[in-house]
This record gives C-alpha cells, sequence and structure tokens, in this order.
C-alpha cells in the first residue's frame, strides 16, 4: 500500500483480525441496517455487499482507506486528462468517449470534437451499410463482419455483440477472429461467403502480429474470390492509430478511423472499436452503450467515497486481498449473455493491475491484483462450486444477473434466479442453514459456509446497464491501482513474451539464434523444426 495509508492499513489489520471468528450470517443479527448499508445504486446497477466477511465498521474505513489514497483527486485528474499513465506519458481518457452528444455545444473542446466526428463518420457507414446502400464489391449485400484482433480489440466487442443479442435491430453477423491459431481462421472463415463479408482490422498501431497475420490471411481468402486492390479496400475497415500502415495494407483512407493514443486497448471499445457492435445491433444501441457507461463516470466522478458504488466494490476486494489473504476471485454471471464477461474482466483487471513494481519504481510488499476467474452459472454449479463450498482457499465471488429476461420462458428464468440466490445464500451460511433437521452429518457431507460473496443485479440487461456494469469494473480497476500504488494504464509484461517470439520465429525461418536457449527450449525448437522441415 501506500506508505501514507499506513495508519488505515494497520486499522484494517485490527479488523482483519476480530472476523478471524466471525461469521457474516452473524453481522446481520448485530447489524440491524447491515442490507441497508450495504447496498449501493447506481446507473441501473444495484450491488449488494452485505454478504461479504466484514462488519459495518470495517466498511467505513475501508471508505476512508480510499479517501486518503487520494481516489477523489487521481478521478478528477482522470477525467480532465492529465498524464496519468505516467510510464509512456498519456492521459488515459476513455470517460471522453462516452460523454454524450452535444449538437447545441457551440464550442466543444478539441478532443470532444474528435471524438464527435468520428462517431459521426462511423454512424454514417453503419446507417449505408445497414440499409444496403453500401455493399460489397459485386454488389451484394453485407450479411457477415469478422473482426480482427486480440486483447482489448478484441474482448469489449465480443462481449457486446453478444450481449446485446435482443437488442436493437439484427444487423450484420459479428464473428471475433483474435487466437493466431490456423485453426481459428478456418472455423471462422469456412462457412462466410467472401461476397457478402465485411472485414473490420482492429489494431491501435496496425503492428499487432497476431492481428496482422490473421488480416493478411484474410486478404489472401478475400483475393481468391476477387484480386482486385479496390475488392480489398471495398470489404476492408480499419480502426488504428497508424494509417499509413493501414493505407499500405490496401484500406480506403475514407475506410479508417482513428483512435487516439489516450485510449488504452482494454478500455477502447467506446472508440471505433466498438463499430462491429453497431454493425451488428444498430448504432442507437452503440450510444446506449456509451450512454450507461457515461451514467456510471458521473455517478463515480461526484459520489463521496462511502456511497461510491465503484469505490466500495474495489475496497471490498482489497479488503479480501490484503487482509483476509484470498488469492483470486470468481465472476459468476447468471445470464448467457454474460458468458464473456469473465474472459473480459480477466485483461480488465489483470493486465491493468498484475505489477509488482510500484509508481516510484520500488518493489511492492503487498499483493496487487488478484487472479480473476470464473464462468456461467448454472454450468458452474456443476464444475468447480464443489470447491468454493467445501474447499480450503478463500475465493469471494461476483455474483451477476439479471432479474427479468426478455426472451426465456418464465420456468427457466425463475429456476435460473433461485439457483443464484441460493448458491450466494448457501456459500454464506453453509450446511446448517440448508440442513435444520439433520444436526448430525458426516464430516464429508459439511459445507463450512461463511464463504464471501457480492451480489450484482440489474432489472434487465440492456445496452444501458451493459455500459454501467464494464463501465464500474474499469473504476474498481482504477481505484485498486492508487490503494496498491501502481499504474494500471500500462501493460509492459506483455513485451517480453512478444520479443521471444519474433526472435524464434527468425530461427524458423533459417537466422542464426541471437541468444543462447536453455536445454529445454532448444530441445523443444529441434523437434519442431524436424517434424516441419522446409523445403522451399
Amino acid at each position: 500500500m501506500k506508505a501514507d495509508l499506513d495508519e488505515h492499513t494497520s486499522k484494517l489489520r485490527h479488523h482483519a483480525g476480530n472476523v478471524a471468528d466471525a461469521r457474516i450470517a452473524g453481522f446481520f443479527e448485530t447489524e440491524p441496517d447491515r442490507l441497508q448499508r450495504t447496498t449501493l445504486s447506481a446507473a441501473g446497477i444495484h450491488l449488494d455487499l452485505s454478504k461479504n466477511l466484514l462488519a459495518l465498521p470495517t466498511l467505513d474505513a475501508l471508505a476512508e482507506m480510499a479517501d486518503a489514497a487520494g481516489v477523489a483527486a487521481a478521478t478528477n485528474a482522470m477525467f480532465s486528462g492529465a498524464l496519468i499513465n505516467h510510464t509512456e506519458q498519456r492521459a488515459a481518457l476513455h470517460t471522453a468517449l462516452r460523454n454524450p452528444d452535444t449538437p447545441g455545444d457551440e464550442s466543444p473542446s478539441p478532443k470532444a470534437r474528435e471524438v464527435g466526428d468520428v462517431r459521426q463518420r462511423m454512424a454514417l457507414l453503419v446507417d449505408h451499410i445497414l440499409t444496403g446502400q453500401r455493399r460489397g464489391y459485386s454488389g451484394e449485400t453485407f450479411t457477415d463482419v469478422v473482426n480482427i484482433g486480440i486483447g482489448g480489440s478484441h474482448l469489449g466487442p465480443q462481449l457486446a455483440c453478444d450481449a446485446l443479442r435482443y437488442e436493437g435491430q439484427a444487423g450484420l453477423t459479428a464473428h471475433f477472429l483474435a487466437n493466431v491459431d490456423g485453426g481459428e481462421f478456418e472455423r471462422i472463415v469456412h462457412r462466410l461467403n467472401p461476397a457478402t463479408t465485411l472485414f473490420v482490422v482492429a489494431s491501435k498501431s496496425f503492428a499487432t502480429v497476431e492481428t496482422r497475420l490473421n488480416a493478411r490471411s484474410a486478404k489472401t481468402w478475400l483475393a481468391q474470390w476477387r484480386a482486385e486492390p479496390a475488392a480489398i479496400a471495398h470489404h476492408f475497415i480499419a480502426v488504428t492509430a497508424n494509417v499509413d500502415k493501414a493505407e499500405q495494407f490496401g484500406i480506403a483512407s475514407e475506410n479508417i478511423f482513428p483512435i487516439w493514443d489516450w485510449v488504452g486497448g482494454r478500455y477502447s471499445m467506446w472508440s471505433a472499436i466498438g463499430v462491429p457492435i453497431a454493425l451488428c445491433r444498430g448504432m442507437d444501441v452503440f450510444r446506449d452503450l456509451l450512454a450507461g457507461a457515461h451514467a456510471m463516470d458521473k455517478h463515480f466522478l461526484s459520489s463521496p467515497m462511502r456511497a461510491n458504488l465503484p469505490v466500495m466494490m474495489a475496497m471490498c476486494g482489497i479488503w479480501n486481498t490484503n487482509f483476509l489473504g484470498a488469492e483470486s476471485y470468481a465472476v459468476i454471471p447468471y445470464d448467457d449473455r454474460l458468458r464473456y464477461l469473465p474472459d473480459y474482466l480477466q485483461q480488465l483487471e489483470m493486465e491493468s493491475n498484475g505489477k509488482s513494481v510500484s509508481i516510484g519504481n520500488a518493489g511492492l510488499t503487498h499483493h496487487s491484483a488478484p487472479v480473476t476467474w470464473g464462468g456461467l452459472g448454472t454450468n458452474a454449479q456443476h464444475a468447480f462450486f464443489q470447491l468454493l463450498h467445501q474447499g480450503t482457499r478463500l475465493i469471494p465471488i461476483d455474483f451477476i444477473v439479471a432479474l427479468q429476461h426478455p426472451c426465456a420462458p418464465r420456468q427457466h428464468h425463475d429456476m435460473l434466479v433461485a439457483n443464484c440466490i441460493a448458491q450466494a445464500e448457501g456459500l454464506m451460511n453453509g450446511s446448517n442453514s440448508a440442513l435444520e433437521n439433520a444436526p448430525s452429518i458426516d464430516p464429508h457431507r459439511q459445507t463450512p459456509g461463511n464463504r464471501p460473496s457480492s451480489f450484482i443485479s440489474v432489472d434487465s440487461l440492456d445496452a444501458h446497464t451493459l455500459g454501467a456494469l464494464i463501465a464500474m469494473y474499469e473504476h474498481k480497476t482504477f481505484v485498486q491501482s492508487l490503494v496498491w500504488d501502481i499504474n494500471a494504464f500500462d501493460q509492459w509484461g506483455v513485451e517480453l513474451g512478444k520479443h521471444l517470439a519474433n526472435s524464434i520465429l527468425d530461427e524458423f525461418a533459417g537466422a542464426p539464434p541471437t541468444r543462447p536457449h536453455d536445454p529445454s527450449t532448444a530441445a523443444l525448437l529441434e523437434r519442431y523444426l524436424s517434424l516441419n522441415s522446409r523445403t522451399e
């Protein structure tokens, strides 16, 4: 933790000692107003923290720690465009992407004008494609869009397109090509018609090796149908900060949408990186997604610590990780539309806060991000919930559910929501509440309970609440980085593997090694090359 948080850290360690023998259920008896004081709502999101292993004074102390960590000042700095990504000397101004259009504003800021101009271009493109004004090179209407990107250029649009399947209009069918594995490429394109397929190459640098290889393969696949440069230009869109490279690839300048250096990859779905969302469900749905995120932004920016939903969610995570010793936490959405949310949050949280060096370049003396993982309820109940109930590790859980569903039959939704609520109750209470009439049961059937969870619910899952939900997790991640004294907006740890892979690729092509390999690595390289010997 930050050095100036020592007093708060010491106080919270004392609190942790006090709950060593406490039961979560017991807090409801000793704290009559517990539920009221542990629930927060904002932008259509309802958060219930009452089933966490902490007393109300602990929650107050955590809010005080957030205040002492300078969360309010840092939040203002982020929203104002300060260079808070200090290792890259960049702003982290993704919140500016979801400011609403303000046509009556005669003097918008330069950034707002740029964002508005790109959004307008994006809206025009989407309208022309969905109305058939813009067609494929041979005159056929586009039916499919393949997003070629990886990391933040892939996970956010994939999550949103799937989650918003019942929203807006039925547009193009979206496919997502991320992995460099050729099997994924084949799986996606083998059923597509090149005459009706549009590709979106999403890469900030237009140099990400996986994305470039997949884009070249898509270009080759399309050329088997039409080899003319005009066909390539007509069937490709790029979202990038490197316009020159996109043009060199063959993409027409009018089909290139900019992204700015103040937009990090894992915070980029709100930019033109989100064009597949609009092509899939319509521009109005995309605007609603932005509006939901903006509503959460306003709440985060203006609410006091103790009433601030992202702040208190973050601090509850700090409590579980740094004071109760949890090494991971599970995200369990009880909604098939959120099946990609755990994957999205893995990148958001672990790439942002998986750091061991402080802002001051000192080694951390405390843990930072826990391992984020999860799965879809009720499937997860028949997979890893055994460990959650009876395992030896403390694993906090985020349960997420929509209380209404636009299409699911009532009996299905009743069972889904009942299971979600029951799992949270059972993890807290254990066997005692479920088996009150069986006071003596075998140890192997006993579940100890006292397993903490947070319960996140929305009345209905739509574009607005999805935007708010994602923004909530973004701000939670930022708040935790402030307490842990790390930079949430760089990812230098990703670079080493890229560098090593490039040098090994050179060796595959016949270049001499640039460094000695350990015996294991050398043996793997030799085995691969012997099985894939080149004859050209």
